[in-house]
């Protein structure tokens, strides 16, 4: 059974730095499409960012210059970095494969 867990999720301040981090189990991540969403309260769930297996990337229009997706398949993981920060990245992050896996989400709170 695939598992996907986040972490590195928190509180920061406008301007600031975070980098989430998802690690699969069960799966054979190298060749996975990876992708991290958010869904902010009361708002549907979007896409952030997405790579695939050979390592080609897509953000969305609100994150590009921001944020950078990236991955280390020796260690089935996946990042998010996310630099200046805005109170409108405030969101729940997921981990998500092309299998149709979720992780169980990461807070990610901005504000001053």
């Amino acid at each position: 059974q695939v598992q996907l867990v986040e972490s590195g999720g928190g509180f920061v301040q406008p301007g600031g730095s975070l980098r989430l981090s998802c690690t699969a189990s069960g799966t054979i991540f190298s060749t996975y499409v990876m992708a991290w969403y958010r869904q902010a309260p009361g708002k549907q769930r979007d896409l952030v960012a997405r790579i695939s297996s050979g390592g080609s990337t897509i953000y969305a229009n609100s994150v590009k210059g921001r944020f950078t997706i990236s991955r280390d398949n020796a260690k089935n993981t996946v990042y998010l970095q996310m630099n200046s920060l805005k109170p409108e990245d405030t969101a729940v992050y997921y981990c998500y494969d092309n299998a149709g896996s979720w992780g169980q989400g990461t807070q990610v709170i901005v504000s001053s």
